[in-house]
């Protein structure tokens, strides 16, 4: 039960309405754009015009949408240009069930949509968090003259030497995909859920969660195919497989207590890849973005200015 109720409740952390995701919208400042590319067509946020200085590119997790970004980048300076994606699937970006949704698959979709809109005319810092930080760090790895910098947010994708509850359950699953706890349904497994993935799991209450699941409900068989595939056998440690390629210099950003993807896999990120920070959340779970948006905002900020400026001494050397 726990394993895909871990990755899809996400939009409740933020006790927000379609309503008031609008309002932050036009409160944070961002365009909400759309662009075609080869008959799919992605969906995103921008904000902030290209300049001297890198773009960022922001990508989320499972089952959430380019709104997870918001109360992070509110923070952020207004003329920094950013890029907060909807996933291949999620959110309005398009959604086709017959498609493929490994990490692989969708890193070529969103290599897909960065030479659409004409982003990797120069290196940009490249964001991901769970699921999008699998992706981001398996984008660095496959084209690393494109990434100015890396930032990964509890990314999935990594091996570990002992397996906690949510691979065991995974395993589980996996055999039976047509297992109702795959998705969730009723608020006992709703709640549930939240002690898994929030340090402090009373953030929510019963009717944000009645309305969430309400919501989810017509789009379970994408959810589901989406999760297997992620999960699959050839995906599943995509990260891991490749993080020994990525070359940009590398913040790896970690809850501690995050009982849905070991803290431990930070260190097993910095020892792999040869320029990397670490910075270990107290008191955080696996939902970086809704329970410490302004400490993550504040770590991604500074390693972009930390990486720039020294970008630039290089230049002036």
């Amino acid at each position: 039960m726990k394993v895909y109720q871990a990755c899809v409740l996400i939009t409740l952390l933020d006790g927000a309405s379609l309503y008031t995701f609008r309002f932050k919208r036009r409160r944070t400042g961002v365009k909400v754009e759309h662009t075609d590319c080869e008959g799919y067509r992605f969906s995103y946020f921008t904000r902030g015009q290209p300049g001297p200085r890198p773009s960022v590119l922001m990508l989320h997790g499972f089952s959430l949408d380019k709104d997870i970004w918001l109360n992070t980048i509110k923070l952020f300076p207004r003329d920094l240009h950013l890029i907060c994606l909807d996933m291949p699937g999620h959110g309005e970006t398009t959604r086709l069930l017959g498609e493929s949704y490994t990490a692989a698959a969708q890193t070529k979709r969103i290599h897909q949509f960065v030479e659409g809109i004409g982003l990797s005319k120069k290196p940009f810092h490249l964001v991901g968090m769970s699921m999008g930080g699998m992706v981001a760090g398996l984008y660095a790895a496959q084209y690393p003259s494109e990434i100015f910098a890396l930032s990964l947010l509890s990314p999935a994708g990594l091996k570990y030497p002992t397996e906690n509850e949510f691979f065991m359950r995974l395993k589980e699953l996996i055999q039976n995909p047509d297992n109702v706890t795959l998705f969730p349904v009723t608020e006992k497994q709703g709640k549930h859920l939240l002690k898994l993935c929030l340090h402090r799991p009373n953030i929510v209450n019963t009717q944000l969660l009645k309305g969430y699941l309400d919501d989810r409900r017509p789009h379970k068989m994408f959810f589901i195919t989406c999760f297997l595939d992620v999960f699959s056998a050839q995906s599943r440690y995509s990260l891991h497989d490749n993080m020994s390629k990525i070359r940009a210099p590398t913040q790896i950003i970690w809850g501690r207590g995050d009982k849905v993807f070991d803290s431990s896999g930070a260190e097993v990120l910095a020892t792999a890849t040869p320029i990397s920070q670490v910075h270990m959340l107290e008191k955080c779970g696996h939902f970086i973005a809704f329970e410490r948006p302004k400490k993550s905002a504040k770590l991604i900020l500074e390693f972009y200015n930390s990486v720039c400026d020294k970008a630039e001494m290089k230049k002036v050397a």
